[in-house]
């Protein structure tokens, strides 16, 4: 308010203040719907060794995602007196936060699967090991352009430039190395953060189409087909 948002009436503050506030009792709900049975099923002895050790890690990593917002949002509280930058969070712990919650969120996805769905029995075929494979670098190639798209949304690098393929009038910005050192330019550089962001997110797309047509040449079982299926649906929909 004192920085940045002089004229901000009461409602317009409760609503981000209840915006935060739902956020973080969401956070605490799904702390206890992942704790509560985890406990009940441990024990009544429902989980084999291998389980309670995901298990424990993921309860683990409840915690540290709490933790790790609580961390964030103290960045965007912080006095900088040296600093003439509007009040906002650290994009290096937004895109901490998020990545962590990518994380809790896909492996407790593989977790789910992995018990209600039957393992394939596949032959162990060239084409289906270079398959795999390939889903795995896909796998973190979106990760990584999903961790950009958290430095997009810390630095409002989105606001830079709102052409398209072109920035502006240039394939290629002027201000793209703007800062020194230059591995700056990476992480805290607006223009920069958006141009890799792009490239990032055509190179996916690229990548999910190709791991489609490739898998099209491969006997697969349906369900893998409607999961590849699936993956380019919502990438060209992202």
């Amino acid at each position: 308010f004192n920085s940045l948002n002089h004229d901000m009436t009461l409602p317009e503050f409760k609503f981000i203040w209840y915006m935060e506030y739902s956020h973080r009792m969401w956070g605490r709900a799904v702390g206890l719907a992942y704790i509560l049975p985890a406990a009940y099923f441990w024990r009544r002895g429902c989980l084999s060794r291998p389980l309670k050790g995901r298990v424990l890690a993921l309860c683990g990593l409840v915690c540290f995602q709490g933790l790790l917002g609580w961390y964030m949002v103290k960045s965007g509280l912080e006095e900088k007196p040296d600093s003439y930058d509007i009040p906002r969070v650290s994009q290096y712990r937004l895109a901490a936060h998020l990545g962590s919650a990518l994380v809790l969120y896909s492996a407790s996805l593989w977790t789910g699967l992995c018990l209600l769905l039957p393992q394939h029995k596949l032959p162990e075929t060239k084409q289906l090991l270079r398959l795999r494979q390939y889903a795995h670098g896909t796998t973190a190639l979106i990760f990584l352009t999903a961790l950009s798209g958290a430095f997009v949304a810390g630095l409002d690098a989105g606001l830079v430039y709102n052409s398209f393929p072109k920035m502006g009038e240039r394939w290629i910005p002027d201000d793209l190395l703007a800062f020194s050192p230059v591995l700056r330019n990476i992480f805290e550089n607006p223009t920069t953060v958006q141009f890799d962001h792009r490239i990032l997110g055509i190179a996916s797309i690229s990548a999910v189409t190709a791991l489609y047509l490739f898998s099209r040449k491969i006997p697969l079982p349906r369900r893998t087909r409607v999961a590849v299926t699936s993956l380019l649906a919502v990438a060209c929909m992202q």
